[in-house]
């Protein structure tokens, strides 16, 4: 379910997204999302893949989550979270679409992705969305929950379930395949 925002004229929407929701996103949407989502970085990912290759269970179901891709800093005294801003996409790119396969339904992070990545979005239906580089203390602001849920050894790169209020997102890559930065490229050569 969402609603438009006339202020900010972002859209706002409910975590977990609905497979509606992702197939009714298109590139540059703006969002606002709320719920429950999932932080995983390089060496979480990496460790996903060795349990997935040996056949064992994730410490937590893949299917319709959001993942942002964050390592938060501490907690300053008083808060839930330090700066917890996006970190480069194209790390996971490698294990992307094994979890796309297994049904992650939608990537928060920045940068491009791969066209393999792009292929399996379009193939299971998944979304990339782009939070603001350099805006980490402002995104921690929309952060009310923070837990670590596995991988504690990681430090910050652990997986934790964060639930968020209004985090401002872009759709930066749709379910079909279009792709924000090619578009704004496109229009850059025009003018």
């Amino acid at each position: 379910m969402s609603e438009q925002d006339p202020l900010v004229k972002r859209r706002r929407l409910r975590l977990p997204l609905s497979l509606q929701d992702v197939e009714n996103l298109r590139a540059g949407d703006m969002l606002l999302l709320s719920g429950p989502l999932l932080t995983a970085r390089d060496a979480a990912h990496a460790l996903l893949a060795e349990l997935d290759l040996a056949g064992k269970p994730f410490p937590v179901p893949i299917e319709g989550e959001t993942i942002y891709y964050t390592g938060p800093c501490p907690a300053p005294p008083g808060k839930v979270i330090g700066s917890a801003g996006p970190t480069t996409s194209g790390r996971m790119d490698r294990y992307t679409p094994r979890l796309l396969e297994l049904g992650l339904r939608a990537m928060i992070g920045k940068g491009s992705r791969s066209e393999t990545v792009v292929a399996a979005m379009r193939q299971h239906k998944a979304v990339y969305l782009g939070a603001t580089g350099g805006a980490g203390a402002l995104i921690a602001g929309c952060i009310r929950e923070s837990s670590v849920i596995a991988f504690p050894e990681l430090g910050a790169e652990a997986i934790r379930r964060l639930v968020v209020e209004d985090l401002p997102v872009v759709v930066l890559i749709d379910a079909q395949g279009n792709d924000y930065y090619k578009q704004g490229q496109a229009r850059y050569r025009r003018d």
